[in-house]
């Protein structure tokens, strides 16, 4: 496994191809703008998760395990990448709208994050890949903690720890909820297939399978890059556009497989990312 990360000595592929694209294509510019019915979907969520976690107030451990782990956690995690959304202004057209409405998207997760998440996840887009701003990318303390098939496996650990540590029970529906959607699970297979590196000449990958009705379409995720003010309801329309830029591309269809991948590529690990030195017109 390696010790050390890829390192990119040229800007980061997005801003490029965005300006190549809407040169040749600029009716993508008309997607631009929020989703109408973003307001609408976060709020079912919210409700059903809400309303979920309180019919199971007196629920046994077993019962509260098995929902949160077929249920709540798709719910749960479905709202983190609300908030995804959100950090974008794409619900609203104002600011400050999107700020309130992610809060409200952030109360069934049951751990703040909302509001940091908007400023380090907008320093990605800006700064990706860049050594000491880009927090998407783990630190060489966080890297040499993971480095083998046995300590990629804690997050597995971390799962079930939980469900002895909270006295709640609907307060810890929603916790085990958030910790399940976020480890080994089909939904968090985007955290790796995002940026991980398992073609060294490549930064960004794309997932192209039905995880993204649930997932606000985060699996685009080189047109997500290449264009952030777009919707996630609408950034399948980006590649039908203009295929030939994203055609070429490694990508996925399974999350599952990608995090399998992940776990048994002994070459594989928390090092596989990008990096790149500030440059000078960035700062």
């Amino acid at each position: 496994m390696a010790n050390d990360f890829f390192w990119s000595y040229t800007d980061e592929p997005h801003a490029s191809r965005r300006r190549q694209i809407l040169s040749q294509y600029p009716q993508i510019k008309e997607l631009f703008g929020p989703d109408p019915f973003a307001f609408l979907k976060i709020s079912v969520v919210v409700f059903l998760q809400l309303w979920t976690a309180t019919s199971l107030h007196d629920a046994s451990w077993v019962k509260i395990l098995a929902i949160a782990n077929f249920f709540g956690s798709f719910l749960n995690h479905n709202l983190f990448l609300a908030i995804h959304e959100l950090s974008h202004n794409l619900a609203f057209s104002t600011p400050v709208y999107n700020r309130w409405l992610g809060i409200f998207a952030n109360l069934p997760v049951g751990v703040p994050m909302s509001v940091t998440f908007q400023k380090y996840h907008l320093e990605h887009h800006r700064f990706q890949g860049v050594d000491g701003i880009d927090m998407d990318v783990p630190s060489y303390t966080e890297a040499h903690l993971v480095t083998n098939v046995v300590t990629k496996a804690i997050w597995i650990a971390l799962d079930v720890t939980v469900v002895h540590v909270w006295g709640w029970r609907s307060f810890a529906y929603l916790i085990l909820s958030t910790f399940v959607g976020g480890g080994m699970h089909p939904m968090a297979g985007h955290f790796i297939s995002e940026h991980y590196v398992f073609k060294p000449d490549q930064e960004t990958y794309s997932y192209y399978g039905p995880l993204n009705l649930l997932t606000w379409s985060v699996g685009y995720h080189n047109e997500h890059h290449d264009f952030p003010r777009i919707a996630g309801n609408k950034l399948h329309k980006v590649k039908e556009i203009a295929p030939e830029y994203y055609e070429g591309l490694e990508s996925y269809k399974s999350w599952n497989q990608v995090i399998y991948m992940y776990i048994m590529d002994r070459t594989v690990g928390p090092f596989s990312r990008m990096k790149r030195k500030l440059s000078r017109k960035s700062e």
